[in-house]
């Protein structure tokens, strides 16, 4: 019962954020010092064209109103068209937003696969040659700038090595020649989904690079929250109990001390996949990969504002999807959570 209140609490929280960033958006469309039915005219509008786009927009109707019918809008997913592209902004996005959700999801994978366990294995063995290794590898991963990592491994892994490819989301080979079907838009799934086992270990191979440059910094700073929290909660009554039982060490680390410990982290994940969903510009440019990222820098340079204001919203829906997903997961974890 107190699982359902603190979730059905979270959900209201949350209805309250995509409103308040409704608003927000709304608010600095009026205010940024350009003209939307200009832009919509075209390049080289009359005043007979930029009359025509401003009745076609309705930017003569009062505040209020125009507000509402934004609203509406937003909340039916009738995003509109592009003024520069002229191309259904929803049809974009089912092809762009896609690609920025598997590199995001992939990276706050291997954050938590990375940073988790080695702040555990760090707390275990503190102060010895692990924990310091763990430590620099931490400092060294938030430090270090997101495109010079990037090219630093485009560096080791494809011109050295030659073991992964440069760039790109899948090969010309599925891409082009022999192209993969289009169902989710998320690579991994349209692959094992057409049996395409070749396309899908390609297009792993080109996912791993930009999604271990997104990883770093989050699992970084999950690495020092969850060594921080494993060594307070190693120092606890009911783990020495454990240990004086003869339990593994394993268990006493991953089985006991870890679920109390895990909230922390989890809380840094949940920004770090706001972080991959919105700061993924760089990475997407230097991978030449076809995300949002990419998409909205183009849609700001151009003062795009459907386009700013339809991926500002769904980024939002998903940032609040991941959190409502972190609460449950940390609420079932550590049910004191749920008490709060």
């Amino acid at each position: 019962m107190a699982l359902a209140r603190y979730l059905l609490r979270r959900l209201v929280l949350s209805v309250f954020v995509v409103l308040g960033v409704t608003m927000l958006v709304f608010t600095v469309a009026q205010v940024v010092p350009s003209d939307p039915a200009a832009l919509y005219a075209g390049p080289r509008p009359t005043a007979a064209l930029i009359a025509k786009a401003r009745e076609t927009l309705h930017l003569d109707a009062p505040l209020p109103e125009r507000f509402l019918t934004f609203a509406h809008a937003m909340a039916t997913a009738d995003f509109g068209v592009s003024y520069k592209s002229r191309r259904a902004i929803s049809q974009d996005l089912a092809v762009y937003l896609p690609a920025t959700l598997e590199l995001a999801i992939f990276s706050t994978g291997l954050a938590l696969l990375i940073g988790i366990p080695s702040g555990v294995i760090a707390a275990a063995r503190r102060g010895g040659l692990l924990d310091r290794l763990g430590g620099l590898s931490s400092i060294v991963a938030v430090a270090m700038p997101t495109f010079f990592l990037a090219m630093l491994l485009q560096g080791v892994f494809c011109q050295w090595l030659g073991l992964l490819p440069l760039s790109g989301r899948i090969g010309k080979e599925f891409s082009v020649i022999d192209p993969v079907p289009f169902v989710t838009g998320f690579m991994l799934i349209d692959t094992a989904l057409a049996a395409r086992f070749d396309a899908f270990r390609d297009a792993m191979a080109h996912l791993i690079l930009p999604g271990l440059t997104l990883a770093a910094y989050p699992a970084g700073v999950a690495m020092r929250l969850t060594r921080s929290a494993m060594i307070e909660i190693l120092e606890r009554r009911h783990i020495l109990a454990a240990r004086a039982l003869g339990l593994s060490e394993a268990r006493i680390l991953f089985g006991h001390a870890l679920p109390n410990a895990v909230g922390p982290a989890l809380t840094v994940i949940g920004l770090s996949f706001a972080y991959a969903l919105t700061g993924a510009v760089l990475v997407e440019i230097v991978f030449a990969w076809p995300g949002l990222g990419r998409y909205v820098s183009e849609a700001i340079l151009s003062k795009d504002f459907p386009v700013i204001a339809a991926a500002a919203l769904v980024v939002t829906l998903c940032y609040v999807a991941m959190n409502l997903i972190l609460d449950m997961v940390q609420a079932l974890v550590d049910p004191r959570v749920a008490l709060t």
